[in-house]
C-alpha cells in the first residue's frame, strides 16, 4: 500500500487474492460455479413460488423476496471477483466504489430486516393461530417488505456518504469488492469516529433485527412445548428450524465482521467471512428452504411433472408433423408418378 496525500484519489486498485495467485484458476471454477448455480436455484424457487398457488401465503412470499434478494446481493460483488482472479488486480473507480459499497450494504441490510419480518411471521402463525390470516394480511407483509428496503437504503447511505467524504491516505485495497472494513484501512488519521460509526450502525442493522428473532423465537418455543400433540409439535419446529438455520448462518458470519474493532481486522480472516456471507450464504438458503419444506418439495415435483409432460407432448407433436409432411410427400410423389 502506498501511502500519501491521496485524499482526492479517484481510483482504487482492489488486491482481491493476490496473495494466493496460484490458485486463481481454481477459484475462478469454484465460484463461477457456485455463482450460477445460486442464481439458478433462487430463480427457480421465486418462479415456482409465484406460479404455485398453494404457495401464495406470506412465508412463500418473504421467501420470494429473500431470494431476489440472494440474487441482487450476489451480483454486487461476483462479477469484480471473477475479474479478479481473471486478470489479477484491478482498478475500481471512486464512484463506482461507492456504488458497490452502497448497494451491497443496501441488499445486506434488507437481508437481516426480512429474516426479523419472517421471524415475525413465524410468531403470529404458531403463537396466534386464529388471527394469523387477519394480522399478516397482504398489506401488512408488503409494508414489511417495504421497510426492508428503507433500513437498507438508510444504513448504504449513511456508510457510502460518510465514509467517502473523508480524505484517503492510500488507494490499495486488500480485498476483492469495496467492503467498509478494509477502507477505514485507507482513512487518514484517527479513524476511531468512523469506526464507532460503523459499530453503532452495524449494531442497527444487525443486532436489533436479531434480538427480535430471538425474542420471536423464545415465544414461539415456548408455546411449541405447550402443544399437546407430538405431531403439532414437529410440525412447527419443522416450519421453522429452516428459517433460524438461515439466521445463523448469516447474522453468525455478519456479526463477526462489523461487530468488531478495527484493530481486530485481519485481510485474509475478512475475506473469508465475506465470502461466507456473501456467497455461500445466498447458495444455501434456497437448498435448505427447499429440502426442508414439503411444501415446496411438492411443488417442486409438480412442475417437474408438467415440464415433463410438455416435452413428451411436444415430441409427439413433432412426430406427427414428421409423419404429415412424409404422407404427403409420398402422396405427391404417387401422383406426379401417375400423370407420367
Amino acid at each position: 500500500m502506498i501511502l500519501g496525500n491521496f485524499s482526492e484519489v479517484s481510483e482504487f486498485r482492489l488486491l482481491g487474492f493476490s496473495e494466493i495467485s496460484h490458485l486463481h484458476p481454481l477459484l475462478f471454477v469454484v465460484l463461477l460455479s457456485l455463482y450460477i448455480l445460486t442464481l439458478m436455484a433462487n430463480t427457480v424457487i421465486a418462479l415456482i413460488m409465484n406460479s404455485d398457488n398453494t404457495l401464495h401465503s406470506p412465508m412463500y412470499f418473504f421467501l420470494t423476496q429473500l431470494s431476489c434478494l440472494d440474487i441482487c446481493y450476489l451480483s454486487v460483488i461476483i462479477p469484480n471477483i471473477l475479474e479478479n482472479l481473471m486478470v489479477g488486480t484491478i482498478g475500481i473507480s471512486k464512484a463506482r466504489c461507492a456504488m458497490q459499497m452502497f448497494f451491497f450494504l443496501f441488499f445486506g441490510v434488507a437481508e437481516c430486516f426480512l429474516l426479523a419480518a419472517m421471524s415475525l411471521d413465524r410468531y403470529v402463525a404458531i403463537c396466534c393461530p386464529l388471527h394469523y390470516t387477519i394480522v399478516m394480511n397482504s398489506r401488512v407483509c408488503k409494508s414489511l417488505v417495504a421497510g426492508t428496503y428503507i433500513c437498507g437504503t438508510a444504513v448504504g447511505l449513511v456508510h457510502t456518504i460518510i465514509t467517502f467524504n473523508l480524505p484517503f491516505c492510500g488507494f490499495a485495497i486488500n480485498h476483492f469488492f469495496c467492503e467498509i472494513q478494509p477502507l477505514l484501512d485507507l482513512l487518514c488519521g484517527n479513524t476511531f469516529p468512523s469506526e464507532i460509526q460503523v459499530i453503532v450502525v452495524a449494531v442497527f442493522a444487525i443486532l436489533c433485527p436479531f434480538l427480535l428473532i430471538i425474542y420471536s423465537y423464545s415465544r414461539i418455543i415456548s408455546t411449541i412445548l405447550l402443544m399437546s400433540s407430538a405431531e403439532s409439535q414437529q410440525k412447527a419446529f419443522s416450519t421453522c428450524s429452516s428459517h433460524l438455520l438461515v439466521v445463523i448462518l448469516f447474522y453468525g458470519t455478519a456479526s463477526s465482521m462489523y461487530l468488531r474493532p478495527k484493530y481486530t481486522y485481519s485481510a485474509s480472516v475478512d475475506k473469508f467471512l465475506s465470502l461466507s456471507y456473501s456467497v455461500v450464504t445466498p447458495l444455501l438458503n434456497p437448498t435448505i428452504y427447499s429440502l426442508r419444506n414439503e411444501e415446496v418439495k411438492r411443488a417442486l415435483r409438480k412442475k417437474w411433472r408438467n415440464i415433463n409432460l410438455l416435452w413428451k407432448c411436444n415430441r409427439i407433436f413433432a412426430l406427427f408433423q414428421m409423419v404429415v409432411v412424409v404422407f404427403f410427400t409420398v402422396n405427391s410423389c404417387s401422383v406426379k408418378g401417375i400423370s407420367r
